[in-house]
């Protein structure tokens, strides 16, 4: 087996795929930290739609790839930007996500926190922005989920300091049911985000972030870091509150932030377990054995492929993840919600193909192989 692979410089050159996948077996959730995949959404490919109109899911195989997700141990977070949450998938699309989901970890047993927004916004006020994140609560904690609160674009667009966001998160923690994940996603993920917590300053930000935890600690399971900045991180969980766990959202440096040091460690919220799912799952059940150095043989072999995929623009990320899961034969085509397949390049696609195969994470490579040389077709590329 050989295919012909476009370089970055439109050069071709011959790449001989591997023939032996990695043999992973599911198996029960870890012992030793709370891991959870951030998982995509499959879109319809034979809906009649455009990028700008509502999306259009195919519920089966959406639902599927959860199920192969909590196979391995892992927990899914629902409805977050790796479902393409403001890209391309509407509260009205996350809404019904987040009911079939839930509902479906009910039914095989497996664990789900869903993301909760303002994403029905298009403005407005403070106490707009407080009823929409009630509105998005209300539907998660109903489907007997656990919430995530994600950042808001409207609240970064109309917040004016820092007292605005203690005031909207110190309300919403108060009313939550049960204690939720909070969520920081930092701008290369997505623009709109820019100054959140009240400052672009991310030392004036941090002190924002970890006074809403200390004023609630006991409404806070944990917060998602998605900052890409491995010391920043370490040294905002070392500050937590006690009993506050800290989900690393380090597409980069995600093995030694799991791994941890002699003062902590990260549990994991990361949507580049979306593909790596399957050996991110064994290599947790290598540390819950205290095998660290295990865990990280395992592991820091797969980071390459996550900075190819994370690589900027960010926020295209979703599509790298998206081929892989076509790749590997979780759905049956390569399209995405809103046509966002389109929004990395051949060669971007071609090396993560090529990264993904050197790991073995395709179940059966000549599919695999198959499935790229056609696709390689359709950009005029012969083999």
């Amino acid at each position: 087996m050989t295919i012909r692979l476009p370089a970055a410089d439109g050069t071709l050159r011959t790449y001989e795929p591997r023939t032996d996948p990695l043999a992973v077996t599911p198996g029960t959730p870890f012992t030793s930290r709370t891991v959870f995949s951030a998982a995509h959404v499959v879109a319809d490919p034979l809906a009649d739609t455009t990028p700008d109109a509502p999306a259009a899911v195919d519920w089966d195989a959406t639902l599927a790839f959860r199920r192969h997700l909590w196979s391995h141990g892992l927990a899914v977070a629902e409805a977050m930007d790796t479902a393409q949450r403001g890209m391309g998938l509407d509260w009205a699309g996350a809404a019904e996500l987040i009911r079939r989901s839930a509902a479906e970890a009910k039914a095989v047993g497996g664990r789900i926190a869903c993301g909760v927004g303002t994403d029905q916004l298009t403005g407005g006020s403070l106490a707009g922005i407080r009823a929409a994140y009630e509105e998005q609560l209300a539907v998660v904690e109903e489907s007997g989920a656990q919430a995530i609160l994600m950042a808001s674009r409207a609240l970064a667009a109309t917040a004016d300091g820092p007292e605005d966001y203690l005031e909207t998160y110190g309300h919403l923690l108060r009313q939550a049911a049960e204690p939720v994940i909070l969520h920081w996603l930092g701008p290369m993920f997505d623009p709109a985000l820019e100054g959140y917590w009240g400052s672009a300053d991310l030392d004036a930000a941090t002190e924002v972030f970890l006074e809403v935890v200390a004023a609630h600690p006991e409404k806070v399971d944990g917060v998602k870091v998605s900052l890409l900045d491995a010391r920043r991180e370490i040294g905002l969980r070392r500050r937590l509150p006690r009993g506050v766990r800290c989900y690393t959202g380090d597409d980069f440096n995600y093995p030694e932030l799991i791994a941890g040091d002699d003062q902590g460690f990260s549990h994991a919220l990361l949507g580049v377990f979306d593909p790596l799912g399957p050996p991110a799952a064994q290599a947790v059940r290598v540390l819950d054995t205290g095998d660290v150095q295990g865990f990280r043989d395992l592991l820091d072999p797969t980071v390459e492929l996550a900075r190819h995929l994370f690589q900027a623009p960010t926020r295209f990320y979703k599509t790298g993840v998206v081929l892989l899961a076509w790749l590997a034969g979780h759905q049956t085509h390569f399209t995405m919600v809103g046509g966002l397949q389109s929004a990395r390049s051949l060669p971007h696609l071609t090396r993560a193909y090529e990264l993904a195969d050197g790991l073995g994470l395709f179940p059966d490579p000549e599919q695999a192989e198959e499935r790229m040389k056609n696709l390689l077709s359709l950009y005029g590329v012969d083999q």
